[in-house]
């Protein structure tokens, strides 16, 4: 790493775009091992139906099934909210719904970042909707501040403050995905 945190290979078309680096990629690797562990201890060798929500968490999601001890499934949700602004332009829409028959299987619902809890929330009621044996939530990143509606995730990465983060599949206006690192955007980036 370099002097300012930033991962050599990103110092000069990202730097500028960071205040600061939360979490480098060793921390989140470290983070989603541990994360993997409590998974595989609570389902125990059973089946486990896997469904991400993208584009978000499809980097995490994709660390996170590699090192699981378990039969998995896997599928995808497509939900807006965000567009291109840092704040939820509209209650959370599904764009795309999953094609798995999730009747009677346990399922983990996989996002990036829960703040408002909408997303969550909205997606939950969707899947139980279809029977599933058991619905639980993981989420990388927990923005309690921001809470507006009761729910909590049942796997946590890292608790954040309230700032708007990117990086490791979170983006702004789809750019900076590709980050090994979460960090906090400035409030004027030079690549939007």
């Amino acid at each position: 790493m370099s002097q300012n945190n930033t991962p050599p290979h990103l110092e000069k078309s990202f730097a500028n775009d960071l205040e600061r680096i939360l979490f480098d990629e060793t921390t989140i690797q470290d983070r989603v091992c541990a994360i993997a562990r409590e998974i595989n201890s609570t389902y125990k060798k059973r089946e486990l139906t896997v469904i991400a929500i993208a584009n978000g968490a499809i980097i995490f999601t994709a660390d996170l099934i590699r090192k699981l001890d378990l039969a998995v499934r896997l599928d995808c949700i497509h939900v807006t909210s965000y567009r291109n602004q840092t704040e939820p332009a509209h209650s959370p829409e599904i764009k795309d719904h999953i094609r798995l028959d999730i009747k009677g299987s346990d399922v983990l619902l996989i996002d990036d970042i829960i703040d408002t809890g909408n997303t969550l929330l909205k997606i939950s009621e969707t899947l139980r909707k279809m029977q599933p044996n058991s619905l639980k939530t993981c989420v990388l990143l927990d923005k309690q501040s921001r809470r507006s509606v009761d729910i909590e995730a049942d796997f946590v990465g890292f608790d954040i403050p309230d700032d708007f983060v990117v990086g490791y599949g979170l983006d702004f206006a789809e750019r900076y995905r590709q980050l090994p690192c979460i960090g906090v955007l400035k409030k004027e980036p030079a690549h939007i």
